[in-house]
């Protein structure tokens, strides 16, 4: 088995507040990103989480962490597209992205979690004989081209001028920077043949075996073969590793607890629903010290697969927690996981 070597490494955050006190909560996170880019870390990503106590609108999040930060890649996974209109989404992202001068990462997926709730409340229609599905992203995909609308004599008339119609404003190099997160085979397929990146997380869909790290190496090595020989992309792995080196004594009895009381979900494959019989596998969180944590990763041959490690930060943790997490990472395991910061890029505090 070869060893871990990973390049470019960054975090993932769900954006957590109290419900009478958002502002609080959001702030912090946006102290989060201007954090993880002091210490070095090449990304800084959001998720997008609707009805929950999380950010509702990446794009909008991104656009204020652009201001925030100088370097950082700025990512969010994932943008179900199912409740997105893919022309104005592709407005708003195209605008933070100009904003953070063309540091968007931007991560998709199908489906609508909490569709009974929210369905009516997006769509006029009976939104149930949409096509919410790959369909979507691909016109999402194909609105961030920036192609002329209508014929070539078709102008829109301005105050101050005359021009011809198209995605404003628009990054030609925003279309590059799509991501898929894929957890099934299906799905990986789809990403690889229309040459989107790739992020695979701690869940996967169990096909043809009971084994998470069989599940997700197929995943990758059928993206592999697939996707185009012509095409570049990046594969990001992530996982959820927690390292207490610096923690006091009752924050590593957290931890644990934290660890143990989601072990169990990791013992044998799960039915989503009765009407979906899709069985899903989960990854075991990754906590202890950097030596422990250490000896782990390097027995994981999926980590040794992927140049790209993303750190998925556990939901409902206080911002001094993340913050303890994010330093430990950065100090005691990614060198040894061969990740080095740009030196010429790390500025401030916290080094």
């Amino acid at each position: 088995m070869s060893s871990p070597e990973i390049t470019s490494l960054a975090f993932l955050t769900p954006g957590n507040f109290d419900d009478d006190d958002p502002y609080t909560g959001l702030e912090e996170t946006l102290q989060l990103f201007e954090y993880g880019e002091r210490l070095g870390f090449d990304g800084a990503w959001i998720r997008q989480r609707h009805l929950e106590h999380g950010v509702g609108s990446a794009a909008v999040f991104l656009a204020a962490a652009g201001q925030r930060t100088e370097r950082v890649e700025l990512g969010t996974a994932v943008i179900p597209i199912g409740y997105e209109s893919p022309f104005r989404l592709a407005e708003d992202l195209s605008l933070a992205d100009v904003l953070s001068r063309g540091r968007l990462q931007v991560g998709l997926s199908t489906g609508m979690p909490h569709a009974e709730l929210l369905g009516d409340l997006v769509y006029d229609g009976d939104w149930r004989s949409f096509d919410l599905s790959y369909g979507r992203i691909a016109r999402l995909v194909d609105n961030l081209r920036g192609d002329r609308l209508g014929g070539p004599d078709t102008v829109i008339h301005s105050p101050g001028n005359t021009q011809r119609p198209r995605l404003q404003p628009h990054n030609p190099g925003l279309v590059d920077r799509i991501w898929y997160g894929g957890g099934s085979l299906r799905s990986i397929r789809w990403a690889a043949e229309n040459g989107l990146n790739l992020l695979s997380g701690n869940i996967v869909s169990g096909e043809n075996t009971d084994d998470f790290t069989t599940a997700q190496l197929n995943l990758l090595s059928e993206y592999r073969r697939i996707l185009p020989a012509d095409r570049r992309t990046r594969v990001a792995l992530g996982r959820v590793i927690v390292p207490f080196d610096s923690a006091d004594a009752a924050t590593r009895a957290r931890y644990r607890d934290y660890e143990v009381s989601r072990r169990e979900r990791t013992l044998k494959p799960r039915t989503m629903t009765a009407v979906d019989p899709k069985r899903i596998l989960f990854a075991p969180d990754v906590v202890g010290t950097a030596e422990q944590i250490l000896e782990q990763l390097a027995a994981d041959p999926v980590l040794s697969a992927v140049s790209e490690l993303r750190l998925e930060l556990p939901y409902e943790f206080r911002r001094e927690e993340y913050e303890q997490i994010l330093h430990d990472v950065r100090h005691l395991i990614a060198p040894e996981l061969g990740w080095r910061p740009d030196t010429a890029q790390l500025h401030g505090a916290g080094q």
